[in-house]
């Protein structure tokens, strides 16, 4: 199989430091894959940083068969460019192992080993911050969740301590001074705690702690067959139940070398553009009721409101929760509702042009939302920010442009870019990406194939793996899958593009106000739950 060329430098270079490449799989398509020695791993981040590769996301795996065994872990890192991924392996042993942090390279890398960290105890030397991310107070310090010999329940304490020591950093100078925000936040909004420095309104520092409601995803993924994996897959973070669903089921298919019916494809993507639309009518609509635009608020709400009420009318319900399933989709498209669905994107989109019309010719609107929370595109890129957020800053990622899968493959897809990385920014690129989501819903629909939208599921052979990569509305989302016996699932790992984006929250906010905070939190708007696994 022909290997990418945007992967063949960094592939040279990492074998002649002495990296084997091993046998490539279509199981891990559309990655390649190779396995290095432990000793070479900081050399796989610098590699590919000085080539300019993006680092997209980090898991480990306790690969035990038996949990008496010598702890042995396998880790990845996944990495691309130019739509060319990579994947490079390596296992370490022992009860307290110890691998090179990437973080120095990839400031993106920072939490997520973080998290390998607290849930698998491997220690990532050189890391920068060595503080717990998600680690509870019910677990001692010895106490690894995911490992192989703990079970689901673990051994809590009759009652688990506050979790009130994390070590923030401390406001220091003359007239600074601390805003504690969360961990539980007014309105309908997942925990998070937000520690604000501040001079006056001026804010010079946020630090985020988020994961306050571990829900053991990665855990109880352990042993369930494929149909409960793609149920609980829709759940890792709720308003991108679509596409979590969709990359999970993906990477299943792929370990099963599952092919679907083409009609099963074009339901998925129509879904996930439904999605995306549904998602940033309402946040459009949130951004504005945080500068105080009533009228806009109620207008983006009652579209959304709308549209989600069609989802539900077409697909079941109006998340589209638990619509697609490993092998398919749950539920095929009537052919009366065909006709609905156009209707209702023509309407939306001149309502969307009319309301815009509006807004634009506000002044009090633009003074509000132009050169508030401005990103820098070296920040962004040095996170890896995708979506909205890192295409407002010029960061060009799209996975259904660059690594198609189908029905992407058969479709053209523009992706906006704007550089000025400000709040306007963009909610210009959540204005332009519904354009586009609007077109490609009324080709999915044009080009919707006849015949059957699901097939039978077949469960893969034990050790059999599979990558998902789905653009979901917030951007790429990866999911790693590893079956064990009888069909079980052995590992799992979702990615939401929230791992790159709420870092990004934390520069972004220096040298605004603080009132504009909760505009440039809407206009990122990372997941919560699409972090806290």
């Amino acid at each position: 199989m022909t290997v990418p060329a945007m992967l063949t430098p960094l592939l040279n270079h990492l074998m002649a430091c002495g990296a084997q490449i091993s046998q490539l799989s279509s199981a891990l398509l559309p990655a390649q894959r190779i396995s290095v020695a432990p000793d070479l791993w900081q050399t796989v981040a610098q590699s590919a940083q000085a080539l300019d590769f993006r680092w997209v996301a980090l898991w480990a795996d306790d690969v035990r068969s038996n949990p008496d065994e010598i702890p042995t872990f396998s880790i990845h890192v996944c990495l691309e460019k130019s739509g060319a991924y990579l994947v490079a392996t390596t296992q370490v042993t022992g009860a307290s192992p110890h691998i090179a942090s990437h973080t120095p390279f990839y400031a993106g890398a920072d939490r997520l080993e973080r998290h390998v960290h607290d849930l698998l105890g491997i220690v990532f030397d050189d890391h920068p911050d060595q503080r717990r991310w998600c680690r509870h107070q019910a677990w001692g310090e010895a106490d690894f969740p995911l490992r192989r010999d703990v079970t689901v329940q673990g051994q809590p304490p009759a009652q688990t301590p506050a979790d009130q020591h994390y070590n923030f950093l401390l406001a220091q100078g003359g007239g600074v001074y601390e805003i504690p925000v969360g961990p539980v936040h007014a309105g309908i909004i997942e925990p998070g705690h937000f520690r604000f420095q501040a001079v006056g309104e001026t804010v010079l520092r946020l630090e985020e702690r988020l994961g306050y409601t571990h829900k053991g995803v990665e855990k109880i993924a352990q042993g369930r067959d494929a149909a409960a994996l793609a149920r609980l897959a829709g759940r890792v973070s709720g308003d991108s139940t679509v596409a979590h669903t969709w990359a999970a089921c993906q990477a299943m298919e792929r370990a099963a070398q599952l092919e679907l019916p083409p009609r099963a494809y074009f339901l998925r993507a129509l879904m996930c553009e439904r999605e995306r639309v549904a998602n940033h009518l309402g946040d459009l609509g949130a951004m504005l009721n945080d500068i105080g635009f009533a009228f806009g608020a109620m207008q983006f709400g009652r579209l959304r409101e709308l549209w989600q009420r069609m989802s539900n009318d077409v697909f079941g319900h109006r998340f589209m929760m638990d619509c697609i399933r490993p092998g398919g989709v749950a539920r095929d498209l009537a052919q009366p509702f065909a006709a609905s669905l156009r209707v209702q994107t023509d309407a939306v989109r001149e309502q969307v042009q009319r309301l815009m019309s509006i807004i634009n010719s506000l002044p009090s609107v633009a003074d509000r939302v132009r050169g508030a929370g401005i990103l820098k595109p070296e920040y962004a890129r040095a996170l890896g920010c995708l979506g909205f957020v890192g295409r407002a800053c010029g960061h060009n990622v799209d996975v259904r442009r660059d690594a198609p899968y189908p029905p992407y493959d058969q479709l053209e897809v523009t992706t906006p870019l704007h550089h000025f990385g400000d709040v306007n920014a963009r909610a210009r690129v959540r204005l332009e990406e519904m354009t586009v989501s609007f077109d490609l819903l009324d080709s999915l629909l044009d080009d919707l194939p006849g015949g059957a939208c699901s097939v039978a599921w077949r469960a893969p052979a034990a050790n059999a793996e599979g990558l998902g990569l789905v653009e979901g509305w917030r951007g790429e989302i990866l999911s790693y899958v590893r079956f064990g016996e009888a069909g079980r699932i052995a590992c799992f790992f979702p990615r939401d593009p929230s791992w790159t984006t709420w870092p990004a929250l934390e520069l972004l906010i220096h040298d605004n106000i603080v009132p504009d905070f909760p505009v440039c939190n809407k206009s990122v708007n990372g997941s919560y739950s699409g972090v806290d696994l």
